[in-house]
């Protein structure tokens, strides 16, 4: 396999100075087209079942909706250890829904209002959809693979390699780098260390919501204290995530310097720059860390396939 090499642009949003937007080669070529169109389907024979339609006159019917209805029906909401139902209107008499997807419909009970930060009067919203119910459907477990290490360590390297790997054995991935979300989601914050955390805290947030949804989410990102580390490990569940330290020397990704930054950080241009002038707290407890091989650079697919042999082991690539 072959991995193509990075190119950079710096480019400066809101606050943000000195990032560059990351290609991580799963861009495709968007429609010539936006509009919508409609598919001619082969003409059918009046009576003629065919892939679960049936064609009498001008009416079409379907097999299909019933399935999809008794499996939603075999799906239970449980309120204070008893199983709730309710029949939605216009469905047949047998088939019985969750509660808790309609239940602001149907009028009945006050939820439990929160608190949480400076949002007032918020209610949590559960669906009978959950996570293992995707996990099922994609065929691999949702987590997050935190990679971090100093600039020119090779995260986003990695990254974009293991991205490759996973996508090649049929598995979903979506990639966060640091520079990357600093282009839109993070463009108001700065690099000062209150604006670094939220950075942080932000991603995490985000990371989590792709691995609830299932997908094998990879940030990359400095990140360069263990206390926001830490809180984004606390936003899952057990095992779910994976932190991977790229323990690469300052002096080796400062030759590196694949942005120029540390040269602008050395000549003053560039201020609380990790490894310069700002620190870089190591992780204690990764589950994987990768170092040089006696100084010798692994190609970034050895590297990936380090982290996607512990994702196979651990039993992330199946539901």
């Amino acid at each position: 396999m072959i991995i193509r090499s990075l190119r950079f642009k710096m480019v400066a949003i809101g606050k943000c100075s000195s990032i560059y937007r990351t290609s991580t080669e799963f861009d495709f070529p968007e429609t010539s087209s936006g509009k919508l169109g409609l598919v001619k389907l082969p003409a059918c024979n009046h009576g003629e079942k065919s892939f679960g339609f049936s064609v009498s006159g001008s009416e079409v019917k379907t097999s299909f909706v019933r399935p999809l209805r008794a499996i939603e029906a075999s799906r239970m909401s449980h309120v204070d250890g008893k199983a709730e139902k309710f029949q939605r209107a216009g469905s047949d008499s047998n088939e019985d829904l969750p509660t808790n997807d309609c239940n602001g419909f149907a009028g009945k009970g006050i939820p439990q209002m929160s608190t949480i930060g400076n949002s007032t009067n918020i209610v949590w919203h559960k669906c009978s959809v959950e996570k293992c119910d995707r996990e099922e459907l994609l065929q691999q477990r949702g987590c997050v693979i935190w990679v971090t290490g100093l600039s020119g360590s090779g995260k986003s390297t990695l990254a974009c390699a293991l991205g490759r790997g996973l996508h090649a054995r049929g598995k979903l991935t979506y990639i966060l780098d640091g520079d990357n979300v600093r282009h839109g989601l993070n463009h108001d914050l700065s690099f000062r260390a209150e604006d670094r955390a939220e950075n942080i805290r932000r991603t995490g947030e985000v990371a989590k919501l792709f691995a609830d949804a299932g997908v094998i989410c990879i940030a990359s990102l400095i990140s360069p204290y263990r206390k926001e580390r830490d809180a984004c490990r606390a936003l899952l569940a057990e095992g779910d995530f994976i932190e991977v330290f790229m323990d690469v020397p300052l002096h080796v990704c400062e030759a590196r310097d694949p942005k120029g930054l540390y040269k602008l950080a050395r000549a003053g241009k560039i201020k609380g720059f990790t490894g310069v002038d700002d620190p870089y707290e190591p992780p204690l407890t990764s589950e994987i860390v990768l170092r040089q091989n006696q100084g010798l650079c692994d190609s970034p697919n050895d590297l990936a396939d380090i982290v996607i042999s512990y994702l196979d082991k651990n039993g992330y690539l199946e539901a």
